[in-house]
């Protein structure tokens, strides 16, 4: 399951959890591995396609840092120059309940091309 981080990096910084509850990557069973990080893979290129971004930023932190136990992968797009720096991440809010709704429908809608 994605869905945006309601604080993110950058518009359509998403996470991407496992249905299945599992604290860490080290608790995934074996065979959602592949899928998990299948799903992983799809999202980075809708994200780069709907936000016409120049390459995502993929990260996952395991209990340091991990502000949920639950496991997550954070896929944010990126440009050149975007001000993001080695681990000092400024986190914003989207501008409107609009804006945010529209980069959501943008990766969905990048999703379903990507998987036709």
């Amino acid at each position: 399951m994605a869905f945006l981080d309601h604080r993110p990096l950058f518009p359509g910084h998403c996470l991407l959890v496992p249905r299945q509850h599992c604290e860490t990557l080290g608790d995934l069973p074996p065979k959602l591995v592949e899928p998990y990080f299948s799903t992983v893979q799809l999202l980075s290129r809708a994200i780069e396609i709907a936000l016409n971004a120049e390459g995502t930023f993929v990260a996952m932190n395991n209990r340091i840092s991990q502000s949920v136990p639950h496991l997550h992968v954070h896929i944010v797009p990126r440009r050149r120059k975007d001000g993001l720096k080695g681990f000092f991440w400024p986190r914003n809010k989207y501008k409107s309940e609009d804006e945010m709704r529209a980069v959501q429908e943008a990766i969905r809608l990048a999703v379903s091309s990507l998987t036709v």
